[in-house]
């Protein structure tokens, strides 16, 4: 997914979606809240010495990882 705000469609519903990093890209920040719906998802990504780790914000891995997998930024 590209840097900065965009939609995006997933699931068949819209998203406006802003992707951030810090710290030279090792740490990445996603939130994405559904056009006219309830949905929102929230995400923290760290590239670690030891491995990277994915933080999601109140919710489950499955739900930021399908949300990841499924969405794509309309063009």
């Amino acid at each position: 997914m590209p840097h900065g705000t965009f939609t995006a469609t997933a699931y068949g519903r819209r998203y406006v979606v802003t992707k951030s990093s810090f710290a030279g890209g090792k740490s990445i920040k996603l939130v994405a809240e559904e056009l006219g719906g309830p949905d929102y998802i929230s995400l923290n990504w760290y590239d670690l010495a030891s491995g990277a780790q994915l933080r999601p914000c109140e919710m489950s891995d499955q739900k930021v990882r399908a949300f990841v997998d499924a969405a794509r930024p309309d063009l």
